[in-house]
Formats: C-alpha cells, sequence, structure tokens
C-alpha cells in the first residue's frame, strides 16, 4: 500500500510540473521569427498570390493557418 501511495505521489508531482513550462518564446522576440527568412517559399510574394487564386477558385477564405506575427487585429 506504502508503494502505490508513492507512486500515485511521484505520478501526480510529474503531471503537475508540466504547468510550470514557460514559452521559450517572449512576446518582445516574436518580431524576429516573423523574418522573411524564415518562410517556407522562395518567394513569399508569388506564393501569396497564388494562394489568393486558389482561395477565390475554391470559394472559401481562410481555414489555412496564420502567416506572420503581430497582434492579430486585421
Amino acid at each position: 500500500m506504502k508503494k502505490l501511495i508513492i507512486y500515485s505521489l511521484i505520478t501526480t508531482s510529474l503531471i503537475l510540473s508540466g504547468c510550470n513550462i514557460e514559452p521559450w518564446v517572449k512576446p518582445y522576440e516574436r518580431d524576429r521569427l516573423a523574418d522573411p527568412i524564415m518562410s517556407f517559399s522562395r518567394d513569399p510574394v508569388s506564393a501569396s498570390y497564388i494562394h489568393h487564386v486558389y482561395q477565390a477558385r475554391e470559394g472559401a477564405r481562410g481555414a489555412e493557418g496564420g502567416q506572420g506575427g503581430g497582434c492579430g487585429c486585421n
């Protein structure tokens, strides 16, 4: 019975220790992640245009994920 209590305490402490993880990227460092060099495509202007044409052809907008950083006001 003692082993069960010890194992449950260890498991509970390990699970609760995951709640104390701080983000690796601070809010003031996010501008570096929005750098064009971090883009997946070689030509971001062309990729944006092709993406726009695809959305117009499909008749839907959004649901492909967000790009860049910022406050999301737009």
